[in-house]
């Protein structure tokens, strides 16, 4: 590392790409901090269901899930807005895990490893210049040769690059929001379920400690339709769908208020922003319908931190780790994101959902294909 920086990376967002690629880089001898604006542990609005690919990835990273006794999830129920229901099992399944226990527990991995963890601290900008970085936050200014943003939604330093996807008007894949609750609710906890409703879904799986997390995701305007309150939303929209005025009537609703974010953007993210490699949902948010975005994010990170390490270690220019970052980031999940976005079109319209349901009910195995396009192999 050159004298003129104090840091081989730092890390611009503390959720699980950035928490797990900068745990990899500090086990491969790399110096490393990480900013996150927020202080663990805390809520993020997430569906919490992570899938089977990801697991050797994490327990080689210190995670006993064994030991977490968390739940496995290996059936699907999709119903339409009219309550009809659509069941597949899942070929690799997925665990479940709250993000305020899973980030807590890498935070608590990466600090141990020697991640600088800066958590309740906001990077204002972060500029490039004579080949390395400097982050300006309120605390004071960092000096570092690469920089990772793996922040989430539209960040301040998002709308500070004037990245594209800040530019764009309101359209059908950048104007969403996002409401999470932890529950209690009688539900069979080996199963994930998707119930649709007019323009949203909402999904429901087990987590730990006997809880369920209840996420869903809608347009602003079901909102603005309901007076900007979600109570009334969800009474007057989401349970138009049987199986969610079900939910909603019977569930004991853990948290006071719903953990909520606004402003979702599904349209495409580049990679690259001034040098900055993103992950995560900084390189795209992943619509729930590709499968599993939290694996992906993940998955984003591993990627990530080989190229790092190798011109770290001299071996490739920067332009070089660039390049191949783009190439392998693309050929890993080009695939899932096109048919994840061809889903999200078509999953919340009420006609259409309805005859999509009806119509693959009777064909398994095209179900199976489908789900099979959304999910990728072990890494």
């Amino acid at each position: 590392m050159s004298s003129a920086f104090t840091y081989d990376v730092a890390i611009v967002g503390g959720g699980l790409a950035g928490l797990t690629t900068s745990i990899q880089l500090a086990n491969a001898g790399w110096k490393v901090v990480l900013f996150e604006k927020e202080s663990y542990p805390f809520h993020r609005v997430c569906g919490e269901y992570i899938s089977l690919e990801s697991r050797a990835f994490l327990r080689g990273l210190g995670i006993d899930d064994e030991a977490l006794d968390l739940p496995i999830i290996d059936q699907l129920q999709v119903s339409a807005p009219n309550g009809k229901l659509l069941e597949q099992r899942l070929p690799l399944g997925g665990m479940g895990i709250s993000r305020y226990r899973l980030d807590q527990l890498l935070a608590e991995i990466a600090t141990k490893a020697g991640v600088l963890m800066m958590d309740h601290t906001r990077v204002n900008e972060a500029i490039f210049e004579k080949d390395g970085f400097t982050l300006h936050t309120p605390e004071g200014n960092y000096r570092s040769r690469i920089a990772v943003g793996s922040f989430g939604k539209r960040s301040n330093l998002d709308v500070k690059m004037n990245r594209e996807f800040i530019r764009q008007k309101a359209s059908g894949l950048n104007n969403f929001i996002g409401i999470k609750y932890h529950i209690r609710y009688a539900h069979a906890r080996d199963t994930i379920v998707l119930h649709n409703f007019s323009d949203g879904y909402c999904g429901m799986s087990a987590i730990e400690n006997g809880l369920s997390c209840l996420c869903y995701l809608t347009t602003a305007a079901n909102l603005e339709r309901s007076g900007k309150s979600i109570p009334r939303m969800e009474q007057e929209i989401l349970s138009q769908n049987p199986h969610l005025e079900r939910i909603f009537r019977d569930a004991d609703f853990v948290f006071r208020e719903p953990v909520a974010i606004s402003q979702i953007s599904f349209a495409q993210k580049s990679l690259i922003e001034n040098h900055i490699l993103m992950a995560g949902d900084a390189a795209g948010m992943i619509t729930p319908l590709c499968g599993n975005g939290m694996s992906m994010g993940m998955h984003a990170g591993k990627i990530m931190t080989g190229k790092i390490d190798a011109f770290l270690s001299g071996k490739i220019s920067r332009e070089e780790m660039e390049q191949s970052y783009q190439q392998v980031w693309t050929s890993a999940f080009s695939g899932r994101l096109r048919t994840g976005r061809m889903i999200q079109r078509m999953f919340g319209k009420p006609m259409m959902t309805n005859l999509f349901i009806s119509a693959m009910k009777p064909f398994p195995r095209a179900v199976n294909w489908l789900v099979k396009q959304t999910h990728g192999a072990e890494f």
